[in-house]
């Protein structure tokens, strides 16, 4: 099972209160917050961001490698995920977007939307395409460890 989820590391910024958020394994995913938890969820929409960038460049998502205690695990949205699995499933398969159009019983110009990482695709659609494919979305709940919930960043 393929997760969208990448590790991050927490680091004050220049400024009193500012934590910056950067990825290891995803060197285009870096943003900064006013607070730990604002960090966060700019981070989670950094890396969301970042990576719908890779398969408009031609290019596969990085894999997540990074490890160490000092870095949190943040993942992607549920509806990018979903965007980032059909989108990696269709380059894995090497469908055009006429032959995705045809698989899933749409249009050539409502498939071109789908398949377009700017574009807010809705995740019943989502679904329906990568069922087309062979695949099921799975959205789990993951409780946040401790350390997880509160990355340690000393704010000066």
């Amino acid at each position: 099972m393929k997760t969208f989820a990448y590790r991050a590391q927490f680091e004050p910024g220049d400024r009193r209160g500012v934590v910056v958020v950067s990825f290891p394994d995803v060197p285009e995913a870096i943003t900064e917050g006013r607070s730990v938890a604002d960090a966060r969820m700019q981070a989670q929409e950094a890396l969301g961001l970042a990576l719908l960038t890779y398969p408009a460049r031609g290019v596969p998502l990085p894999k997540p490698r990074a490890r160490g205690d000092d870095l949190v695990a943040i993942a992607v949205e549920p509806a990018i995920a979903a965007k980032l699995a059909l989108l990696d499933a269709l380059r894995e398969r090497k469908l055009s977007q006429r032959a995705f159009a045809r698989l899933i019983d749409k249009d050539e110009k409502e498939a071109r939307r789908i398949l377009d990482p700017k574009h807010a695709t809705k995740l019943p659609t989502l679904t329906a395409a990568l069922q087309k494919l062979g695949q099921q979305l799975v959205i789990g709940v993951k409780r946040l460890e401790s350390d997880e919930a509160k990355p340690q960043v000393e704010l000066t």
